[in-house]
């Protein structure tokens, strides 16, 4: 992944910060933030700092290529009719969590853990 792509992934999946957000705290377009985020311009260094302390990560977190990290969220959805529709949301970046995952739920299913 990319720094931009590093970026997006964890403004939205951690923080729930906007580009504006972003943009406010750095004193810059929020078109710049986006630009960054689909990689059509380079972050000046200067702004690295910054933004990994907005984000609250350390600075190699942004640069990683190959993340390895396991989002976890839930989501309420208002259905049909108002009715309430509860999921949650697992976001695996890597085979190797897939598959930690799995089974734990199937250890947890077979001891009736689940």
């Amino acid at each position: 992944m990319t720094v931009g792509e590093n970026l997006k992934r964890i403004r939205i999946n951690r923080t729930k910060l906007s580009q504006q957000d972003i943009a406010t705290a750095l004193q810059v377009d929020r078109n710049t933030v986006a630009n960054w985020e689909k990689g059509e311009s380079d972050i000046k260094s200067e702004y690295i700092p910054q933004i990994a302390s907005l984000l609250q990560v350390e600075i190699q977190e942004l640069f990683e290529k190959d993340t390895k990290s396991v989002y976890i969220g839930h989501k309420k959805n208002i259905g049909k009719e108002n009715s309430v529709l509860n999921g949650a949301i697992i976001i695996l970046n890597d085979k190797e969590s897939i598959e930690k995952l799995v089974a734990i739920v199937q250890s947890s299913i077979k001891n009736n853990n689940l």
